[in-house]
């Protein structure tokens, strides 16, 4: 019989494997749709929440807030670091994601990979959750449930 870690990590990875299905199977369902009770089968409302979990760290945040103000060439792992304050390591497995769930790109340019913005969407996207947040802070800030 499996211990309950086991049977959470069974969970978990069936979880990524039907969440990485549907990202192939139904990318183009998800795009250009508005969310809807119809639209926002079980299997869709997970990937939304993944996609949200990615903007859920506030280094990932800081990162993108750098990047949306960086110049156009990007701006090394090197700038970053310095800019935030927080260890390269953390820097790099925090931009790692953000490249596998394509907000940002890397393009090396001699020894230096240039981190930028991927898609001028993400701005509108961190400028709308902004006006939500103004208009919200206080709620937001002792929400109970959100840790």
């Amino acid at each position: 019989m499996k211990s309950e870690g086991a049977r959470n990590s069974d969970s978990a990875t069936s979880q990524v494997v039907t969440t990485a299905g549907l990202a192939d199977r139904q990318r183009d369902e998800v795009r250009d749709r508005p969310v809807s009770e119809e639209a926002l089968t079980p299997e869709a409302a997970e990937l939304y929440a993944r996609f949200f979990k990615v903007l859920s760290d506030p280094t990932r945040l800081r990162l993108l807030a750098l990047l949306l103000e960086a110049p156009a060439q990007g701006r090394t792992v090197s700038e970053l670091v310095a800019a935030l304050g927080v260890p390269q390591g953390r820097v790099s497995t925090h931009l790692g994601c953000l490249r596998w769930c394509g907000l940002v790109q890397g393009v090396r340019e001699g020894k230096y990979v240039y981190y930028r913005i991927s898609d001028e969407r993400v701005r509108l996207l961190l400028t709308v959750a902004g006006t939500l947040l103004q208009e919200h802070a206080a709620s937001i800030a002792s929400c109970g449930v959100i840790r």
